[in-house]
C-alpha cells in the first residue's frame, strides 16, 4: 500500500489561471484575487496566467502580478464586455448552448499557452478563478510525474446572481435573455464545480448553495477580507464630515448598478428631507450613462480613484444597497477595517458574520433605510461606535492573512490525502 504524500510545511508550486488580471487591485474580484495571491507567495511559488480585457493595460497588469508570480502570462482577449462584440457574443450565446460567460473567455490561444506550461513544468495545484475557464485542460503534467490537484475558486454562484436578475424585471429584454443565460450557466457551473478536486466559496451562504446542487462536492469556507494595514484608521486622514454619504464599487455590474437605482430614486429622496445638507457620493469605475446621469446639487458621480482611503475616512456613513448578487463583499470589509459606520440590505452584507446595531446596520426597506442613514448623520458618536466594533471584528476574522491559511489548509489536504 503507498502513503499519503507528504506535503508537510514545503513550499508549493501553485498555477492561478483568471479570467482577468489580479493586479493591480481596482474591484471586489480583483482584490480577493490579489489579497490572497500576495499572502499565498510568503510561502508557497506562484505562476499566474489572466486574460486581460482592452479595459486593461497588460503592461500595468504584468509588472503588479509579479510582486507575487514568479512567472506572468497576460494574454489580451478581445472578446470585451462592451459594445458590438458583446452584442454579437449574445447572440451566439442566444443561438447555442453555451453561456455569455463561458463563450467571452473561450480563446484557443490560452490552452495552447497552458499546455506547453503544464506539460513542461510541474504544479501542485491549479486554481481556477470563476468556473468559467475550469473546462480546460488542466490535469496535465510532465511524463512520470503528479498531476495536480485542480481547485475553483467561485467567487459567487455566477447562476444565482443571473437568476435574480431575470426575476427583478428591470426590462424585458434584459429579463427574458437572463432567463435564458442563467440555464446555461448553471449547467456549466455545475459541471466546473464537479470535477473539481474542491470547490471554495466566500460564505457558509454559498457552501450551502453548492451543496444543495452537488452533496458530494468537497467545499470550504475561505472568506473575503481586506488588506488590514492598508485600510486602518490614520491620524492623516480627513475627519468625517457630517454629512456625506458613500457608495463605492465597480459600477458596470448589474448588482451594482441596480443598488445605485434604487438609492437614488427611493431612499435618497427620504434622507434629503430629513437632512438637506446630505451628500451622496457615489465612486467606482466604469460608471454606465445612467449613473453617470446621477450627478446633481447632492450626488456626486466619481470614477475610479487610486486611493480610497480618505473617501472612506471622510465619509458619515458608507451604505451598501445591494438587493442582488452573491459571495460577500469587499466593500464592507473594507469599509469595517477603516471603522467606518455601515447601512446595508441583509442580502448586502450575506455571508458577513456582522450583527445588526453591534457592528453595522441592517436595512430592507427604503423607509428603514433611509432612517438609518438620517441616524448616522445625526449622531456620529454611534457612527463611531458601529465603526470601532466593525473594525475589531475585520481584525479578527478578515484579514487575508487568515483567508490565505484557510487556502493552504486545503490544499495540503487535498495533496496529503492522494495516495
Amino acid at each position: 500500500m503507498r502513503h499519503p504524500v507528504e506535503v508537510g510545511s514545503q513550499r508549493l508550486g501553485i498555477l492561478c489561471l483568471s479570467q482577468m488580471p489580479p493586479s493591480p487591485p481596482q474591484f471586489g474580484a480583483q482584490a480577493r484575487m490579489h489579497g490572497l495571491y500576495t499572502a499565498l507567495a510568503r510561502t508557497h511559488d506562484l505562476t499566474a496566467i489572466a486574460l486581460a480585457d482592452p479595459e486593461f493595460d497588460l503592461h500595468e497588469a504584468e509588472e503588479a502580478m509579479r510582486n507575487y508570480s514568479g512567472e506572468v502570462m497576460v494574454l489580451s482577449n478581445p472578446r470585451g464586455r462592451s459594445g458590438k462584440t458583446k452584442r454579437m457574443l449574445q447572440l451566439q450565446s442566444l443561438l447555442s448552448r453555451r453561456s455569455f460567460e463561458r463563450l467571452r473567455v473561450d480563446l484557443p490561444e490560452l490552452q495552447t499557452q497552458l499546455d506547453r506550461l503544464l506539460r513542461s513544468r510541474r504544479f501542485d495545484v491549479v486554481q481556477v478563478e470563476f468556473p468559467y475557464l475550469a473546462h480546460l485542460h488542466l490535469r496535465q503534467s510532465p511524463p512520470g510525474t503528479r498531476r495536480p490537484v485542480v481547485v475553483v475558486d467561485a467567487h459567487e454562484i455566477a447562476h444565482e446572481m443571473v437568476r435574480q436578475f431575470a426575476r427583478s424585471g428591470s426590462g424585458l429584454g434584459r429579463t427574458l435573455y437572463a432567463g435564458l443565460d442563467w440555464r446555461k450557466l448553471r449547467a456549466e457551473e455545475l459541471e466546473a464545480f464537479r470535477s473539481a478536486d474542491a470547490v471554495v466559496v466566500c460564505s457558509e451562504v454559498d457552501r450551502q448553495r453548492v451543496l444543495q446542487n452537488l452533496p458530494a462536492v468537497r467545499s470550504v469556507v475561505v472568506p473575503n477580507a481586506a488588506d488590514l494595514e492598508h485600510y486602518r484608521p490614520r491620524p492623516g486622514d480627513p475627519s468625517p464630515d457630517g454629512r456625506t454619504v458613500l457608495f463605492f464599487g465597480l459600477l458596470s455590474t448589474l448588482p451594482n448598478i441596480d443598488g445605485v437605482r434604487w438609492l437614488t430614486r427611493e431612499i435618497w429622496p427620504q434622507v434629503l428631507r430629513a437632512r438637506p445638507d446630505a451628500r451622496l457620493k457615489i465612486l467606482g469605475k466604469d460608471a454606465p450613462p445612467e449613473v453617470e446621469a446621477l450627478a446633481g446639487p447632492t450626488v456626486e458621480v466619481t470614477g475610479f480613484v487610486s486611493d480610497l482611503r480618505p473617501h472612506l475616512a471622510s465619509a458619515a456613513a458608507v451604505v451598501v444597497p445591494l438587493r442582488l448578487g452573491g459571495g460577500t463583499r469587499l466593500k464592507i470589509v473594507e469599509a469595517m477595517a477603516m471603522a467606518r459606520p455601515i447601512v446595508s440590505t441583509t442580502l448586502g452584507a450575506e455571508g458577513i458574520e456582522a450583527r445588526s446595531d453591534q457592528h453595522l446596520l441592517l436595512a430592507d426597506t427604503p423607509v428603514a433605510f433611509a432612517a438609518d442613514v438620517v441616524k448616522l448623520l445625526n449622531d456620529p458618536r454611534d457612527g463611531a461606535r458601529l465603526g470601532n466594533a466593525g473594525r475589531a471584528l475585520a481584525e479578527e476574522r478578515y484579514s487575508w492573512t487568515g483567508a490565505a491559511t484557510a487556502l493552504d489548509t486545503l490544499y495540503r489536504e487535498l495533496l496529503g490525502g492522494r495516495t
